[in-house]
């Protein structure tokens, strides 16, 4: 059902204190009473206030696109933003508030992988689709539940770790990498998968050193992993962890290949790691290119709806705009097949769709009970920064 009197662009904004101004809530006034609400659990905040960003930036832009058309059901979307600040106790009552008193008919979000750990068994047991447009943690969707209402349109931690470990091998000949992990349920998800990818290849790791997030230095875990041979570094973390390897680097003077998660994409990564941040290279699920239509399209769109944008640089990290944006689109035909927008209705759905085009790719059937994640490791790609801007790596 489509309806022409749907206005065409989000009408409510608010700003964020201490990050560019961007759109934390879509509504459409007329329609205030009578709207589906999708509710958005992510860090607007902090170190990882531009993944945020980027997440808020995608889906403002699905929500417009799809308003435009008529809406889903013959209703407006609106998008309801909470922030998590990174913290798994607030985004767990996020998500409580969300569903309890706004009564959205699905959660998008938990851009940290502890806060969409802490999310999911709420999400299971209210039985409330919950779409993770960036934390990577295998569990996540891999949760055990009997239904599982947990879907995802980003990396995985056991997929990264797989390409991660072929590229140090296959691009620097690596024989005896180590490994410099976050200490939390995100380090620990990547440290069994980057171990299982090591025994695949019968390889020996020199050691698995684990720091903080508020860690000024880790040079000492960095001397051990040298000292026992390390050829090359597996780095987990997000941006300021991440960089603060960098600069520990740089003060013993060990120039050693990186490979890395997607962590360092979501902030000011080498404005707090310096020039040796853009030595790091690390996977993407999209990046803009010159030639890819579809790309120039949405970044035409991203400049029209939020003016601050004025290059690519402005629009990093690219991988968030458009896992949100895909996420969306996949959820608003879900709901719009159930015909409702009842739980368990909505995640029967998810698995019924098929053929949606995205910005990532077409997704032809994106999941399945056996499968809740839609994005695969053929859809990665290594990059990093270059003047702050995030670039593809040359072959």
């Amino acid at each position: 059902m489509k309806s022409a009197q749907f206005l065409p662009k989000v009408t409510r904004r608010v700003l964020m204190s201490g990050v560019v101004g961007l759109a934390v809530a879509t509504s459409l006034p007329a329609f205030a009473a009578d709207t589906i609400k999708i509710g958005l659990v992510a860090a607007l905040s902090g170190q990882s206030a531009k993944s945020g960003q980027a997440i808020t930036r995608g889906l403002t832009i699905a929500i417009d696109e799809i308003n435009e058309k008529g809406g889903v059901l013959g209703k407006p979307l609106e998008l309801v933003s909470r922030d998590d600040e990174s913290n798994p106790g607030k985004g767990l009552v996020a998500a409580r508030e969300l569903v309890q008193r706004e009564g959205v008919a699905a959660l998008i979000g938990g851009l940290d992988t502890p806060v969409s750990f802490a999310i999911v068994p709420f999400a299971n047991q209210a039985k409330v689709p919950f779409v993770g447009p960036w934390a990577a943690g295998t569990g996540i969707t891999k949760n055990g539940a009997e239904e599982n209402y947990i879907f995802r349109v980003s990396a995985v931690d056991e997929y990264v770790d797989e390409a991660i470990t072929e590229y140090l091998i296959s691009n620097y000949g690596s024989k005896k990498p180590g490994m410099i992990l976050i200490n939390n349920p995100w380090g620990e998800s990547n440290e069994k998968g980057l171990t299982k990818a090591l025994e695949k290849r019968g390889m020996e790791h020199a050691g698995i050193e684990k720091f903080e997030s508020n860690d000024v230095d880790v040079v000492p875990q960095l001397t051990r992993l040298k000292e026992n041979g390390a050829d090359g570094l597996f780095v987990v973390a997000n941006v300021a962890p991440t960089a603060q390897v960098v600069k520990s680097l740089d003060r013993m003077g060990w120039d050693v290949p990186m490979a890395s998660h997607w962590g360092p994409a979501g902030g000011r990564f080498t404005e707090l790691a310096g020039k040796s941040g853009e030595k790091l290279h690390f996977i993407q699920t999209y990046l803009f290119t010159e030639g890819d239509a579809k790309g120039e399209a949405m970044f035409a769109k991203l400049q029209e709806t939020f003016p601050e944008i004025k290059t690519m640089a402005d629009v990093t990290p690219a991988t968030g705009i458009a896992n949100a944006y895909d996420a969306m689109l996949l959820l608003a035909a879900a709901i719009e097949k159930a015909g409702t927008t009842e739980g368990p209705a909505i995640r029967q759905a998810m698995y019924e769709i098929e053929n949606i085009e995205g910005l990532i790719k077409t997704y032809t059937d994106p999941f399945s009970p056996e499968d809740q994640d839609a994005i695969a490791p053929e859809d990665y790609v290594f990059a990093h920064f270059v003047e702050g801007e995030i670039i593809p790596i040359k072959d």
